[in-house]
Parts: C-alpha cells; structure tokens; sequence
C-alpha cells in the first residue's frame, strides 16, 4: 500500500499507513542526531555503569526513528517532549537519538540488522516488514510490556499485527482505516440516504450513474486502491477471519465467499461504479474526480482527513460537503459494520540483543501511553491507543472517526502488508486484472491460491 502512514496535521497536514512495507511514511529528507534532547554524559549508547554511592545506575538509551525534525516536525517534537519528560522523571536514564529519512532509515535497519547492532528502540512496520526480523531474533517479545492494562489501551487489532507465532513484537504508534467518504452535496440533489446495506449501496450506485454522475472515484493504475475495495467485500461476505486464513494458509483464497468477492468487484466494474479510465488513472488522479465534485464517493485512509477538514488549499464548501460512512452490511453475509479495513503504521521495537534491554521497555511503554494522548492534537496523527474524545478539541470529523475506532469490532491488516513482497506482488497485479475484467473471478482466486502455496512451500 502506498502512503499509509497517517501523518496528518491539524495545525499543519498516516501517516500511510504505514508506515507498512508498501505504506510508507511520506517524510523528506534526512537528519543524523537532529532534534536530540540534552544527552549529559559521557556513557556510550548500550551501556549501563555503576555510579557508587547509592546513586541510580546511569542508562543510555539509543532510539532510531523517522521523523526529522524538517519533514516531521510536529512528530519530532512530540519525540523530543516525550524523552524531555521521561529523563526528568529518570535522570540516570540518558536517550539519544539516531533520525534518519524513512528509506534510509529502512536501509540502515537492514544493515545494522546483519551485525546483530541495532539500536535499543527503533521503529518497525508490522506483518511482511516485521517478520524477517522476528524470525532472525532480533527484535524482544513485549507482551510483558502490555501488562497492567496497556493492551486494553490499544484499539482492536492493532497490536496483532506486530506478533508472529502468538507474541508481541512492537507496539503500534498509528492507526489507518478506510472509510467511505461521501459528497453530501451530491447525495442531497439526488435524494439520496448513507447506505446501510450493500442493497441500499447499489441503488445509490445505479442512481448516480442513471443521473450521469460518477458513483465513485477510483484510481486503480496504483493497484491497491482496488484491493480496498476487494478486502470489503470480502471481509463483508465472509466475515474477517476469512481472507486472513487464506493468507496465513489456514484456510484457502479458492474459498467461496472469496470468489464471490471477486465477483461481487466486477459488478461493479459492470455497473459503471467508477469513474471512466479508472484503471489506468493513479490515486491522486482518481481522487481529484472527487475532490473535484465529479464523483460522488471515495474508499480511503484516514491520512486524507485533512483534506476533508483542515486544508485551507481545499475550498471550504468542499470541506463541509464530505462525510464518511462505514461499509455497508451484505445480507447473508458474515461480517459486521464495525469491522474496517486499515493497519497500524509505525510501533516501537526493543532490540533483542540491547544490554539495556529492561529500561528500553519502560521506556516504551511510557512513550506509547505518552504518544496517544498528544498524537492527535499535537500532530493530527490517529495513534493506535483509544483516544477519549471528550477531552480533545478536534474536527468533528476526527471525533467521529476516533469514536468508531473506540467501538470497532476488527480491523484487518491490508492484504498486500499481509502477505510477502511475492505474494502480494501476484495480489496486486490480481486485483488490476480483476477490475480490469481480463481474469475471470475464478482464476483471480485460483491465482492467489497458487502463489501462497507455492511461498508456504519454499
């Protein structure tokens, strides 16, 4: 997935998500040590001395992150405050920090991963990107960590996707979901209602395209902006276990309510759904049909909250016209409205082999705790913890989405992020060439099925 960190900003403008591998972070950039709080002494980072003298035992923390200060500012600073306050609270505790431009900082994780040398805390994405280094020992198990009720903090979801094998590998700093974004203007001319129900969603759909409007705006060159739209009908009609085990090989992708999703995607591809061209147009291409007024309804991450709130580039008329609405329900189908399509982007690793590993924990926790309360206001990132909304001064928009988040059922992780970098390959070229009406739905699934048997093999 492309741009799923959900950096957002409400004073300023996932992330993405996320973020994940194939949902970067957008940041620019670079900066080695920048934004560092005041280090004090002389301890090297990974090392731990006795003072003597019933004094505290000195700590150095090494933190790699993201967020320069020039790309990121709103997230460094929240970094910098966090780590301000923490050292306060601990001063034999020191922190420095490493900040690198979100490709560099990938590639020096792949470096300093092969001499077993990575940093106490460092950054990680979940599912795909996480796994490798789980698998090479590298990153803690911190299901300690999520003890005396910091799990129940996290909003359904988000924390499972950073374990492999039953344990918990990071901890989840934001959060994307998809809803539907709607033109409020658009559906009042036409007399039309949010839909409920996938039924009621398709008259919507035939009313629009009766009337000449585009029902809805889709940018599909981009691959993934299609598998959202999959992933719905899928999680919809099967419920949210099923495409996840077709995918973890508990299950099948020849599955029937899989195919059938496939199926129930090229209805709508049959139906004039989209906006014309749309497999051919990328996503900012496809999503200007209806920043434009052109296209009455939009699949996408939260990362385009500020759009829609605000982005003072945006005209306001437009800004009050869109609202959001969940997908709808499919009679018969297993899946419940309160279960979304989205991922966590960015969470905290600690380094298996930190010498300090026990105080790079604590501090984890304390920055995760620390991070959802100032996240949202400070840098119009949704974190991965449940915000109270009654205690922050938002958009309403954001209150609206935060809420749902409080209440979601599921949240099932995008499937390219799920799958390995070859898998998710096959899915993408898949999903291009199901919208695309050049497979049949069949053969989609047939085709799914084929390379996650043939990974599982390897």
């Amino acid at each position: 997935m492309k741009k799923k960190t959900m950096t957002v900003a409400l004073t300023v403008a996932l992330a993405s998500a996320v973020a994940l591998t194939g949902c970067g972070s957008n940041n620019a950039g670079s900066s080695e040590n920048a934004g560092n709080t005041n280090t004090g002494g002389n301890a090297p980072a990974n090392s731990s001395t006795n003072t003597g003298g019933g004094s505290a035992e000195k700590v150095t923390l090494k933190m790699m992150h993201l967020w320069p200060a020039g790309s990121s500012k709103q997230q460094n600073m929240i970094v910098n405050d966090i780590i301000n306050e923490y050292q306060t609270a601990n001063p034999n505790v020191t922190i420095k920090q490493e900040i690198l431009e979100n490709e560099q900082y990938k590639n020096k994780l792949k470096v300093l991963s092969a001499s077993n040398d990575l940093p106490d805390i460092g950054m990680t994405w979940a599912a795909g990107f996480l796994t490798p280094y789980v698998k090479g020992s590298l990153f803690a198990p911190l299901d300690d960590v999520l003890g005396d009720g910091l799990k129940d903090s996290f909003v359904s979801g988000t924390t499972e996707a950073y374990a492999v094998d039953g344990k918990t590998y990071a901890l989840p700093l934001e959060l994307n979901i998809t809803p539907v974004y709607y033109n409020k203007a658009i559906f009042a001319k036409y007399n039309l209602e949010v839909p409920q129900t996938y039924a009621d969603f398709q008259k919507v759909v035939d009313t629009l395209q009766s009337n000449g409007v585009a029902p809805i705006a889709l940018g599909n060159k981009d691959r993934w902006t299609g598998s959202l739209w999959y992933m719905y009908l899928a999680d919809r009609l099967g419920g949210p276990e099923t495409l996840k085990n077709a995918i973890n090989r508990t299950g099948s992708f020849e599955d029937p309510a899989l195919v059938k999703a496939a199926e129930e995607a090229q209805a709508l591809v049959d139906k004039n759904a989209f906006n014309k061209g749309f497999n051919g147009l990328s996503n900012d291409e496809g999503k200007s049909e209806f920043m434009n007024g052109k296209a009455a309804m939009y699949l996408m991450g939260t990362w385009e909250l500020p759009n829609f709130t605000t982005n003072e580039t945006i005209p306001q008329e437009f800004r009050d016209s869109v609202g959001f609405f969940k997908f709808p329900t499919i009679e018969g189908g297993k899946g419940d409205i309160d279960s979304w399509v989205g991922g966590p982007g960015v969470g905290l690793f600690v380094a298996e082999n930190s010498k300090v590993k026990e105080e790079a924990k604590k501090f984890v926790k304390f920055f995760v705790e620390k991070w959802g309360e100032q996240s949202v206001t400070k840098a119009g990132v949704i974190p991965a913890t449940k915000v109270d909304t009654s205690k922050v001064d938002l958009p309403q928009m954001y209150i609206d989405i935060l809420n749902e988040l409080g209440k979601a059922s599921n949240i099932t992780l995008f499937a390219d992020v799920q799958m390995s970098p070859a898998v998710a390959q096959v899915h993408l070229n898949s999903i291009q060439a199901l919208f695309g009406k050049q497979v049949t739905p069949a053969d989609y699934a047939k085709a799914h099925e084929e390379a996650l048997a043939q990974e599982a093999g390897k």
